[in-house]
């Protein structure tokens, strides 16, 4: 992030994965103590990402579903028996390829082989 000039662009898919990401871990911990996050703690991660938002840290970008839609199919067509790729990483992927974005943010080793193979780079 300290290296960004600008918001970091991202689309209304990461938005809703990460906000998913962050409830699913709270009812993890209400189950079992030594998973997840507390209620406390993830909802104040949801605060921050939106403080984050209003604030132009991150910047939403408008995407065009039907085309990521068939960017994906064919993504899918083309890696998934190879590679073994889950659906929400070829969403991104194609949710990139379609933004015309060059670089590309993720931890997931699989993603990444995906990302590259359609020629963005990656950054870890």
């Amino acid at each position: 992030m300290a290296m960004l000039t600008g918001p970091l662009r991202i689309s209304s898919l990461v938005l809703l994965e990460f906000r998913q990401s962050v409830r699913i871990q709270i009812r993890l911990h209400g189950n079992d103590r030594n998973k997840g996050y507390s209620q406390s703690e993830g909802l104040q991660m949801l605060r921050d990402f939106q403080i984050d938002l209003s604030a132009g840290i991150l910047s939403a970008l408008p995407v065009d579903w039907a085309d990521v839609h068939q960017r994906a199919e064919a993504l899918s067509g083309t890696y998934t028996l190879v590679g073994g790729h889950r659906l929400v990483d070829i969403l991104h992927v194609a949710t990139a390829l379609h933004l015309g974005a060059e670089e590309f943010l993720t931890f997931d080793a699989n993603q990444k082989k995906l990302a590259e193979a359609e020629g963005l780079r990656v950054l870890l």
